[in-house]
């Protein structure tokens, strides 16, 4: 099967993530930039990166990479790829993407450029003047930096975060690609209790299970590459069965925890969808009074951060009451994301180890407190 090369884009931050489940799947990663992980593959590992890949945003196939510094050589370079390998005569094949620090800056000149040289060159090989574009569609992502282009075509469709078991949300809901991350950062073992103390809509919990008894994130949602000409969809059946036959037989321990009862409903609902719902307890409660009983476990939270002057003062006194209301789990790691940069002290604990991530647009840290070493079971 021909190889190519594949790009996973990811949010800043989660790179090294991302590499890690690349190499779990068994392939080696090639090049790693700020917010994308490359690695050489075929529509195998497309299929799989898809149907795996908890990080990462997208699955892309890159078809081209070259310099331009005029409209002239964006143009013949793009209409020189041989983009019939890939796009059907009824296909369709819109563009868009970016350009940063680059002499060609505007993008919609190079989105009209890009398009009417993929058209060209389709046009001749094909040998039709006018493209109906009732096909497949074969999303054309291009992106410029520093005069480099890379031009790709996007096998995922909807971002990859979308798994499709969150039929509901909260007002802010953490993305899903964020939330696996934040648990794979963590030294949670299945074995002993994980906490949401500030579950909203469920995401942090849900991702924690899917990931311990091994379920596929993909599994309950379409992709693009599904309508590509080259897919192999016995292939694509395949995998999906060996996918759902992989799934781990464990018991769990995870609690789901929001100060508001229709915000527990909604979790208790999204993790039936994603098939969690006999592992992940959610219920209603106040994170400055929660109790447990167990001596080991784990946090992992995203409090709210506010954004006006009253709701960062709000928000740094609710720091400042779990803070206190942690120091009884002694025993027990916690790791919280917030942009708030005087974390640390209204929490009354300096974090063992900070981590630089970005919930969509907002810059964060994850804050890492280590708690004791849990005994073996």
């Amino acid at each position: 099967m021909e190889k190519f090369e594949i790009i996973i884009t990811t949010l800043f931050g989660l790179e090294s993530v991302t590499v890690r489940e690349v190499r779990r799947m068994g392939y080696e990663t090639s090049s790693v930039e700020d917010g994308r992980v490359t690695f050489l593959g075929d529509m195998e590992a497309v299929f799989k990166a898809n149907l795996w890949i908890r990080t990462g945003e997208r699955v892309l196939i890159k078809v081209a990479e070259f310099t331009a510094v005029t409209f002239e050589e964006l143009f013949e370079q793009t209409k020189s790829v041989k983009w019939h390998h890939w796009i059907g005569k009824d296909d369709a094949f819109p563009v868009k993407g970016y350009s940063l620090k680059s002499i060609l800056a505007s993008v919609r000149d190079c989105q009209a450029i890009i398009k009417k040289a993929i058209a060209e060159s389709l046009s001749e090989k094909h040998r039709i003047s006018w493209f109906e574009e009732t096909g497949a569609v074969y999303q054309i992502q291009f992106s410029l930096l520093k005069d480099k282009v890379t031009l790709m075509i996007d096998t995922s469709g909807e971002g990859l975060h979308k798994r499709g078991y969150r039929r509901v949300s909260n007002a802010a809901p953490l993305k899903e690609t964020l939330a696996a991350a934040m648990v794979e950062l963590s030294p949670w073992k299945y074995e002993y209790p994980l906490c949401d103390p500030f579950c909203g809509s469920g995401t942090i919990p849900i991702e924690a299970a899917m990931i311990k008894r091994n379920i596929a994130p993909g599994l309950w949602r379409s992709f693009a590459f599904e309508r590509f000409s080259q897919t192999d969809m016995r292939m694509w059946n395949m995998i999906k069965e060996e996918a759902e036959a992989s799934e781990k037989n464990i018991a769990l321990d995870i609690c789901a925890c929001d100060i508001d009862a229709d915000t527990v409903e909604i979790a208790r609902c999204n993790a039936d969808n994603a098939g969690v719902g006999a592992f992940v307890k959610p219920f209603q409660g106040d994170a400055r009074k929660i109790m447990t009983a167990k001596s080991y476990g784990t946090v992992i939270c995203n409090p709210p951060y506010g954004e006006r002057l009253g709701e960062i003062k709000e928000c740094e006194r609710l720091y400042r009451e779990i803070g206190l209301n942690f120091q009884k789990w002694d025993k027990w790691s916690y790791y919280i994301i917030t942009s708030n940069e005087n974390f640390e002290k209204c929490f009354g604990k300096k974090a063992n180890k900070k981590r630089k991530l970005y919930n969509g647009m907002i810059k964060c840290n994850l804050y890492q407190f280590f708690g004791e070493r849990p005994p073996k079971i």
